[in-house]
């Protein structure tokens, strides 16, 4: 894994000649004009491997959430390039960029964004038919095994726990083979043993099917489940860990808390 250094000024490179999965090149948000412009990302560079868990941190105001709109294209950047493997996201108009990120992208989101009157299936599947697209039955039947919803397809969200629901969204971002899966507080509204659960699956999404996750959270023992984590302040990368620990995320937190 990189130095801690090159998160600070140069963009950090995928291993092994590997493209990267997302890359930023000086990306800055500006939100409104003048002298009442908020700037919530100053010239960001980094490259995310494929393959890899990320954790995207920082104190709240950091930037963070606004990193990870802009790097799944979910907000456009005042300026600077935004890369999802060899695509440009930041020019695209926004009927290919949606078509681009059913296909391409998986979300995880704290609130779980699940549809109420549909079953689990339905909610699984639903990237699918917004794509006209038919479910892979082994690929579908593998996908609710993994998070273990096979005895659950039949139910609507309100049958089912926070936790299940989470395992639901997990479910449908990795539905369509996604290049990148983006998670933003995906364990927020859950208990501390079921967050534990989420982070496994999330984990496993990595390691068994070699997906790329980018996480972003608050929460040191979540950051402790990545391969490397990222740390911003002010708008900007100032550092980041391989291999971060819950007890050394903590301690990178404190004191970027007591330089704000």
């Amino acid at each position: 894994m990189t130095d801690v250094r090159c998160w600070t000024q140069q963009p950090h490179s995928a291993a092994g000649g590997i493209a990267p999965a997302v890359r930023l090149r000086e990306v800055t948000k500006r939100y409104g004009k003048g002298a009442q412009a908020v700037t919530a990302l100053d010239r960001v560079s980094v490259e995310i491997p494929q393959g890899t868990f990320t954790a995207v941190m920082g104190p709240s105001g950091s930037g963070k959430s606004t990193f990870l709109h802009c790097a799944a294209g979910l907000d456009r950047p005042t300026s600077g390039s935004v890369r999802l493997g060899s695509t440009e996201l930041s020019h695209l108009k926004e009927a290919p960029l949606t078509r681009l990120r059913r296909g391409r992208m998986g979300f995880v989101f704290q609130a779980f964004n699940l549809v109420p009157s549909l079953t689990v299936e339905q909610n699984i599947t639903l990237p699918l038919r917004l794509q006209g697209r038919r479910a892979d039955r082994q690929w579908l039947t593998e996908t609710v095994a993994r998070v273990g919803l096979s005895e659950r397809l039949r139910h609507v969200p309100a049958q089912l726990s926070g936790g299940q629901q989470q395992r639901v969204a997990i479910a449908r971002a990795l539905i369509t083979r996604p290049e990148v899966i983006f998670a933003d507080e995906p364990t927020g509204a859950l208990d501390p043993q079921t967050a534990q659960d989420v982070l496994a699956l999330l984990r496993q999404a990595v390691t068994d099917l070699h997906q790329t996750v980018v996480m972003v959270t608050h929460d040191p023992v979540a950051a402790a489940h990545a391969d490397s984590a990222v740390f911003l302040a002010g708008g900007r990368i100032v550092t980041g860990l391989a291999a971060p620990t819950a007890d050394r995320v903590a301690a990178t937190m404190a004191q970027l808390r007591r330089a704000a």
